[in-house]
């Protein structure tokens, strides 16, 4: 049996790993397609295509998917920017769905020096610190579709915190 490279292992090359999102059966079956990565996982543009089988039972887009296209991305983008030395998780998620979705759409998500800076200032002491990020999902008019909302759980690995002390 042949061994599956783990997101680990391609999570270095950007190129690569966007198009390993994008034949990932979660993504590749619900339409969505990760259109942009930066090589410094600083940036993402994921977009939900309209077609059949990505509407609902009205004939708009399924907010399962309109969900699913903006999961992992705060998360992962997060984690990379931050580096080996901390444990970020999504903690929790709300949606709000302002109009129907209707044709493509498309969210983008985008991690400032900022948000990366003021993580590691609370997250210094070695406790949790819960953040929360959001998202729009438009349509290609621009207007927006969905407001996503996700809890992200940030945490020094105790390693790194023990380092930490000790360089004190």
């Amino acid at each position: 049996m042949v061994a599956l490279p783990s997101w680990q292992s391609i999570g270095g090359n950007s190129s690569l790993l966007r198009h390993g999102l994008n034949v990932w059966p979660p993504f590749a079956f619900a339409g969505i397609r990760v259109a942009q990565l930066s090589t410094d996982f600083r940036r993402a543009r994921v977009e939900l295509a309209s077609n059949p089988l990505t509407r609902n039972y009205v004939g708009t887009q399924f907010g399962g998917s309109i969900f699913a296209m903006t999961d992992p991305f705060w998360m992962f983008l997060t984690m990379r920017s931050l580096g080996e030395d901390y444990i970020v998780w999504d903690q929790a998620a709300e949606v709000r769905f302002v109009k129907p979705g209707r044709g493509r759409l498309h969210a983008e998500f985008e991690v400032t020096d900022e948000l990366i800076n003021e993580l590691r200032e609370a997250a210094s002491g070695g406790g949790k610190v819960l953040r929360w990020c959001e998202t729009d999902v438009r349509d290609d008019s621009g207007e927006i579709v969905a407001q996503v909302r996700k809890q992200l759980y940030v945490r020094l690995k105790r390693r790194a915190t023990s380092e930490l002390e000790r360089s004190s």
